[in-house]
């Protein structure tokens, strides 16, 4: 790996900077909802046995992790990871060149990194589902602006979760398919507790990735990703992450409007996912307006954090986004082993004896010493490990680039 005399300084490297800081931002807040989780180990200390100032602390700790960042920090993760299928694609494009092709094979190695990953990570994790959907960028890639976005806004509409509600309301016996999610998490769970590492290994690597697939179709995540993976493309190749007054003044009304919808998609949300009676509602159109009102409070943290940027200050002291967005796979992936050997019994078994802001903590700690990590690595080579790793072998038998 080839080092570099002089240390990286990410506010002068030749990226879009926003981007980096942003995945960054984006891979912080997936550490933190993960850690308030256990990265998906559902065990914690019986509150019956703490104080009750600890049990409130604990509830406001989750309502709030939970309401700014999860489905929303994914959603910023697939947004990105569109538009850069959009910077790769035209840079080779520059060169008279298909990226489309050479993306299929980088696509297959990403199933690499999602098989390490999974591997730690108790019912799946969103790179596998990544790899089936980074397709729909290699069908669309010379579509125009318009036609990627139409596509876009109709996945975003959910339709086979609206097809389903119909179907319920003509047909009276109608029900969804069931997927048996729930047992595939309940068996996965079960190896995790018996501490044993082959086993656990095992049931993370295959049941674990039926489950999470099986969730992200039964939930909407399927269609959503390959949407924003789309509305990824389109941004790029609109240039709005250049900072211009232009695109300064696009992404004020982009605040403006979330920031709107998101009231009211929040209220249908809360009756018809969170208070709804009517299961077949709740798996519908409950999840339907659950996944617009964290798209919209997405928009609102994008918009919210392009718009910062531009603030000079901001940017130098938002130096440590950089370094972590520029390793975001590393650390994404580096992530699930250390969590899964602090809270699991396959390493310190923590789990039992920490609540939801204990945990939060631990996950800032994590990304203390992970940041760190990027800023020593980062000064002494040009991508992290396992980037370097993914982009040579991208480019395995290429001949010109």
């Amino acid at each position: 790996m080839k080092s570099q005399t002089k240390p990286l300084d990410p506010l002068n490297a030749s990226r879009i900077q926003v981007v980096d800081a942003l995945r960054g931002f984006a891979v912080i807040a997936i550490l933190l909802v993960h850690s308030v989780e256990h990265f998906i180990y559902p065990v914690y200390p019986d509150v019956e046995n703490q104080a009750s100032w600890l049990t409130i602390l604990d509830k406001s700790t989750f309502t709030l992790t939970f309401g700014l960042f999860a489905g929303k920090a994914y959603a910023i993760f697939a947004l990105l990871f569109g538009f850069t299928f959009h910077i790769q694609f035209s840079n080779q494009q520059k060169k008279g060149l298909d990226f489309g092709w050479r993306f299929i094979w980088r696509l297959v190695l990403l199933s690499l990194f999602a098989t390490l990953n999974a591997a730690f990570f108790p019912g799946g994790d969103v790179l596998l589902l990544f790899v089936f959907v980074g397709g729909f960028l290699v069908l669309v890639r010379h579509w125009t602006d318009i036609s990627i976005l139409i596509l876009s806004i109709i996945l975003l509409l959910q339709p086979v979760e609206w097809f389903h509600f119909i179907m319920s309301l003509t047909t009276s016996d109608y029900s969804l398919p069931n997927l048996g999610i729930g047992p595939l998490y309940g068996e996965v769970i079960g190896v995790a507790k018996t501490g044993e590492w082959l086993s656990f290994l095992k049931a993370n690597l295959w049941t674990g990735q039926k489950a999470s697939l099986f969730w992200a179709i039964g939930s909407g995540r399927f269609l959503q990703t390959a949407g924003l993976f789309l509305l990824g493309l389109y941004i790029g190749r609109k240039e709005f992450f250049i900072s211009t007054q232009e695109n300064i003044n696009f992404w004020v009304k982009t605040l403006i409007v979330a920031a709107i919808v998101f009231a009211p998609l929040y209220m249908f949300k809360v009756q018809w996912y969170d208070e709804s009676s009517t299961p077949i509602i709740k798996r519908t159109v409950g999840v339907v307006f659950d996944m617009w009102q964290k798209l919209a409070f997405t928009f609102v943290l994008v918009a919210s954090f392009v718009l910062v940027w531009q603030n000079k200050k901001f940017q130098k002291r938002s130096k440590n986004l950089t370094y972590y967005g520029k390793m975001s796979l590393t650390n994404y992936i580096s992530q699930s082993l250390i969590g899964a050997l602090i809270f699991f019994p396959i390493g310190l078994n923590l789990a039992p004896y920490t609540g939801y802001t204990l945990s939060l903590l631990i996950g800032f700690v994590i990304y203390f010493f992970q940041v760190r990590f990027c800023k020593w690595w980062l000064s002494r080579n040009s991508h992290g490990p396992l980037e370097y790793i993914w982009k040579k072998a991208t480019w395995i038998g290429a001949t010109k680039r």
